[in-house]
């Protein structure tokens, strides 16, 4: 079975003395589950494994019954170390201030049961965190598959993997692209969103969210002002509505808007968004063309494979701690701005179709990045770019 980085990670962690809870958190599908189920079979360490995914929304006292029942176990067991990993742990109603009692009665009581949380909601998962359990844990952060992970599974290639993204549960269904798409939109995108964003926080206008997901996949990897976008939306609240629900759906690893880069806070937040899924099988599972169709449509093919970048992008900013930007003033533009630190570099795409060449000389002038890349056949071939960890090019 192929292992994911994170394993390792993950494994190294575990077997040190107990000091921090473990925290993975990640989009649906991408692995986490797996993960521990691997870890299990290669540690010696006893343990349970308890999902919070079919608890009642009400249900207060679930985390104190099976904490109790792996002191229990271990204390039948006469273990020196006990592992005990939950699932889906934002479902449970204050979770963070139950475990940080729990977990300080272990310590001031010296019982060595180790903890592992999993969730698929960052922004929850970093409330709760921040919250109640400052200076109590580490996080690892599981992003969806890359290209480099999805060739050595299973063999894909770069065009395979710009149309069909990086969910590994559906390789199996790509021969047959209409049960491919019906998989995704219903078993990974309405799951996601009916589970990480509608049932665990407060939305006032569902359809509304759902709408601003569907159209923000269309034009994934374009700049598009909310303002503007409020006219095709059914049911359209106001600008900050829309930023809101916007921020969920990237919290979730499913839909993120780019910000404008700038020197400053308030000018990068006052840009419009450049809409950019985590994961292209987003885009193509609602698009009703197929991988052949749309690659004999230059433009269209184009702004998948741009689509592609940034969503490679995307996840590995969040695994490697640097952000990315887009750029624009009046005609200039530049693709993805990504800033590590001090350090600025910009990145243009040529994809099958023409840009305003002028974008990357205008953004140089003004900003002085330390290195631009160009992203094409005579440059980074996009295919090559999709393999390279993006903090390499700082």
């Amino acid at each position: 079975m192929f292992e994911r980085i994170e394993l390792q990670i993950l494994n190294k962690r575990i077997k040190e003395p107990r000091k921090f809870i473990q925290v993975v958190m990640g989009p649906r599908q991408v692995g986490k589950t797996t993960m521990v189920s691997q870890l299990f079979k290669q540690l010696s360490i006893p343990g349970i494994f308890e999902s919070a995914d079919a608890i009642a929304a009400g249900n207060t006292i679930w985390l104190q019954q099976i904490w109790e029942a792996a002191r229990l176990k271990m204390k039948t067991q006469k273990a020196n170390e006990f592992l005990l990993i939950i699932d889906e742990i934002q479902k449970i109603p204050n979770w963070s201030e139950t475990i940080k009692k729990l977990w300080d009665e272990d310590s001031l009581n010296n019982i060595p049961l180790k903890l592992i949380l999993l969730g698929s909601s960052r922004l929850l998962l970093q409330q709760g965190l921040s919250e109640s359990l400052a200076g109590r844990f580490e996080t690892i952060y599981m992003t969806h598959w890359t290209l480099e992970e999805m060739f050595q599974a299973f063999g894909w290639d770069a065009d395979r993997f710009a149309w069909f993204g990086g969910y590994p549960g559906s390789a199996g269904l790509i021969q047959d692209e209409m049960r491919w798409k019906k998989y995704i939109c219903d078993s990974i995108i309405e799951t996601s969103i009916s589970k990480d964003i509608l049932m665990l926080t407060r939305i006032d206008k569902p359809a509304l969210l759902k709408n601003l997901f569907e159209l923000g996949c269309v034009y994934s990897g374009q700049i598009v002002s909310l303002t503007k976008m409020q006219g095709q939306l059914l049911d359209a609240g106001n600008t900050t509505t829309l930023s809101h629900y916007l921020r969920l759906l990237d919290t979730a690893g499913l839909l993120g808007g780019l910000e404008k880069f700038a020197h400053t806070v308030i000018r990068k937040r006052s840009g419009s968004p450049k809409f950019q899924v985590h994961n292209n099988a987003l885009l193509s599972a609602q698009d009703i063309k197929t991988l052949p169709e749309i690659q004999s449509n230059p433009s269209g093919w184009g702004r998948v494979v741009e689509s592609a970048v940034g969503s490679h992008l995307i996840n590995q900013s969040l695994r490697n701690n640097f952000s990315v930007y887009y750029w624009r003033d009046r005609n200039d533009e530049v693709d993805f701005i990504l800033e590590k630190g001090q350090k600025t570099i910009a990145l243009e795409i040529k994809a099958s179709f023409i840009k305003n060449k002028k974008g990357m000389e205008t953004f140089q002038r003004r900003f002085h990045p330390v290195k631009t890349y160009l992203i094409d056949n005579n440059g980074i071939p996009w295919s090559e770019f999709l393999k390279i960890n993006p903090v390499d090019l700082f």
